[in-house]
């Protein structure tokens, strides 16, 4: 059986590394944080001495960091210090982290020339999804080890898509997010805008969850308590992903579309709305909780009613 190296044991990449010991794999996994290396000892992960020593015994070493800085820093540039220096030749690096195109291409690159191989496997699922291993994984590289890596994936996910090659999976991210993050706003100001008018939340929710506004912001993220009981807003909001996760990832699509010329204004704007709300209590709560911006911003005492 394959040894698998975990590097970064925050919200997700813990509980993922615990899904792959409860699954019987051999997980030997670091974290610069000592109190996430305790946390994940206590779910049974085996923690090495640093990352390096954990990639120098792994057949598989998966990173799951906050930025693309911080990919390239453990990997390293394959000489000296860093994950790409000290794993054997062949290994078989798989990155989970959220990065910029360009940051996930140039891990690959250095991953290659150092004698490795490399897949870029962003997911999708919040920490819900890490913690009951329904995460989606999008997967960027070579056809061959996305089937070696296939199975292992499956042990922290429900569905594994290979989107092309290196870089690919990360694209796929970022679109899929731009969309989250301008759906996640409109949802809140037809909310918002119906409460104006004076539907109910129920009566929206039921009309538009069953008609062309059905979307997952309605339907599982909903940003007002009652009509989908196990969303953040009817637990005040706590982070199934936080505001400035979304700040963050927007910050990303904004890059993307500079460097493709699309004209995005939509994309833009909403990057340009979740940047102040991450800048406030916004970065702790869920993206969803969008809509108390709004409801803040709305005209004094202007009401259909």
């Amino acid at each position: 059986m394959s040894i698998i190296a975990f590097i970064g044991l925050g919200h997700m990449g813990g509980p993922m590394a615990a899904n792959l010991v409860r699954a019987g794999r051999d997980v030997r996994a670091f974290d610069l944080v000592p109190e996430l290396c305790a946390a994940a000892r206590d779910a049974g992960v085996a923690i090495a001495e640093s990352g390096e020593a954990a990639a120098a015994e792994a057949d598989v070493v998966i990173t799951m960091l906050p930025e693309g800085r911080h990919v390239l820093a453990a990997y390293g540039d394959g000489t000296g210090d860093g994950l790409l220096a000290t794993a054997r030749p062949g290994t078989l690096f798989i990155d989970s982290s959220t990065i910029a195109v360009d940051d996930a291409l140039m891990a690959a690159s250095r991953a290659v020339a150092a004698g490795h191989r490399a897949l870029d496997a962003p997911v999708s699922g919040g920490v819900v999804g890490a913690e009951n291993a329904t995460l989606a994984f999008m997967v960027g590289g070579d056809e061959a080890d996305f089937v070696e890596a296939k199975p292992i994936l499956e042990l922290m996910g429900h569905r594994i898509v290979h989107c092309g090659r290196a870089g690919l999976g990360q694209a796929a991210k970022v679109c899929n997010n731009l969309i989250l993050g301008i759906s996640q706003i409109a949802v809140a100001e037809a909310f918002v805008l119906g409460e104006r008018l004076g539907l109910s939340h129920q009566v929206l929710f039921d009309v538009a969850s069953n008609a062309s506004g059905q979307c997952w912001a309605l339907t599982t993220n909903c940003p007002v308590p009652g009509p989908v009981p196990t969303s953040p807003a009817n637990h005040d909001y706590r982070p199934g992903f936080a505001g400035a996760l979304m700040a963050k990832d927007l910050g990303l699509a904004e890059q993307a579309i500079a460097r493709t010329g699309v004209d995005a204004r939509l994309g833009l704007l909403a990057r340009e709305i979740y940047r102040e709300f991450a800048e406030g209590p916004g970065a702790q709560q869920d993206f969803s909780a969008i809509i108390n911006t709004i409801r803040a911003q709305a005209e004094p005492g202007a009401s259909g009613r």
